[in-house]
């Protein structure tokens, strides 16, 4: 999906025209708090990308970008601000704070579309990445406060009876609790773990 984030009703309907001759879905919004109000507060889920103006009536482009950024969405789903001249040099800025591009209008609509996909495919991505994420953050929560200080212990490389010695319980307690985060967080080895652990 591309978000279409312009107040001018003609730029939304020549880009969600050009976008579909692309194969390319597209939703167009005519403010910033329009968009934020269909978004909601779900963390993003499906690949998508964001075309922004930069000036907008209203909460502008740029203030719309620092919230998508704090709520870490524009990492997730790339954006493109759509400037005029006289704002390039601060869409150049936004660039250098996370911005996936910007398009200088009036665009070249095949150069435009070419950095719409790329963008997708970064989301693909980072999405994936993210609902990786969750899902192991997911996995830990599942484990008790003992297996949790078990799996920091093993994860750092440290021998089943150096850990009993720090938690003050039995080697075989250590095995037990060891071999339950091993299934609970689908790992083979302390090494997988370990790796497992900088994902997040």
């Amino acid at each position: 999906m591309v978000y279409i984030v312009d107040d001018d009703a003609e730029v939304r309907a020549a880009l969600a025209w050009l976008l579909r001759s692309r194969r390319l879905c597209s939703e167009g919004f005519d403010s910033a708090q329009a968009f934020e109000q269909a978004l909601g507060e779900a963390p993003p889920q499906t690949p998508a990308c964001l075309l922004l103006d930069v000036r907008m009536p209203g909460t502008s482009g740029l203030a719309l970008f620092d919230r998508l950024l704090e709520r870490g969405i524009a990492t997730a789903w790339p954006v493109i601000f759509l400037t005029g001249h006289a704002s390039v040099a601060t869409a150049v800025e936004a660039v250098k704070r996370g911005a996936f591009d910007f398009c200088e209008k009036p665009f070249s609509d095949n150069a435009l579309v070419d950095r719409v996909e790329r963008a997708l495919a970064v989301s693909r991505e980072r999405v994936a990445q993210l609902g990786a994420q969750r899902a192991l953050r997911a996995r830990l929560d599942e484990l008790t406060e003992r297996e949790r200080e078990v799996l920091q212990r093993v994860a750092s490389g440290r021998p089943n009876k150096l850990i009993a010695d720090e938690l003050g319980i039995s080697v075989r307690t250590v095995e037990v609790h060891r071999a339950r985060v091993f299934e609970k967080m689908d790992v083979k080895s302390a090494v997988e773990l370990a790796q497992l652990l900088q994902q997040i």
